[in-house]
């Protein structure tokens, strides 16, 4: 299997060893993005509604890179800082999506690098 690492600088660039996606000619596997401004590297500010948005536009981003949209998505993963805000995330990430929505699963975690209330991970199907 070959596969192609997806860079763009319209989401924060990688912080480690890692690519902002790899595409493997049938699906494109992002990393997690967090709500990183892509401009500055900071965080945005806002508390955790704020993040979700640019979480979503930063997973667009990255999507947009390898030559698919949103509507590709076929399972996400949400890391919570707290599970008590999932209710305003998920209205958020409903927004920048349509149905069928697809797969879904949600947990809380401890700690996120760079203090992120929330990280959205996907895979899209080419």
């Amino acid at each position: 299997m070959t596969t192609k690492p997806i860079k763009t600088t319209e989401a924060p660039g990688a912080i480690g060893p890692y690519s902002q996606a790899i595409d493997t000619g049938e699906f494109i596997y992002t990393s997690g993005q967090i709500g990183l401004d892509p401009a500055t590297g900071e965080m945005v500010e806002g508390g955790v509604e704020a993040q979700a948005h640019r979480v979503m536009q930063n997973v667009e981003a990255v999507l947009r890179a390898g030559g698919v949209e949103m509507s590709n998505i076929v399972k996400t993963l949400i890391f919570l800082q707290d599970i008590n805000d999932f209710a305003k995330v998920n209205e958020i990430y409903a927004s920048y999506l349509s149905e069928p929505y697809p797969a879904r699963s949600a947990v809380e975690v401890a700690k996120m690098p760079k203090g992120a209330l929330v990280e959205v991970e996907v895979i899209a199907k080419k």
